[in-house]
């Protein structure tokens, strides 16, 4: 399930906004974290990780070979820093969980997407 939503994620979302931003697609994800038997951080409850339901993305390499970093960009990179930010908030439907910069200190350099099912189908994204 997890693997289908990141490709459909990708090739409807992600890669239009790559093209617009920065005239170039997704040619890989550099993936810092999925499967891991975990609990989530401070909690006993297993993290979404655990069950091979949630991904982390780390990097975006691009098809002209420019790798984006997952982090918050400065005003000197405004193009890359859209990006970013335009993809965490394109993931907001297609997965039910979306962390990243801006959401915690634990996030601040990577995108967590989840699959978690929540009640009434909703999502939580930060």
């Amino acid at each position: 399930t997890m693997a289908e939503a990141t490709a459909r994620f990708v090739t409807d979302h992600a890669n239009p906004l790559a093209r617009r931003a920065l005239d170039a697609e997704i040619a890989a994800i550099d993936q810092v974290s999925s499967y891991v038997c975990r609990p989530r951080n401070g909690t006993t409850k297993l993290s979404e990780h655990a069950f091979a339901n949630a991904l982390d993305w780390g990097a975006i390499e691009l098809s002209d070979g420019t790798t984006i970093d997952v982090r918050a960009y400065s005003n000197s990179e405004p193009r890359r820093a859209r990006l970013v930010k335009d993809i965490q908030e394109a993931a907001c439907g297609p997965f039910k969980t979306v962390l990243g910069p801006g959401s915690d200190a634990d996030h601040a350099d990577h995108f967590h997407f989840d699959m978690a099912q929540r009640r009434n189908g909703g999502t939580f994204c930060q």
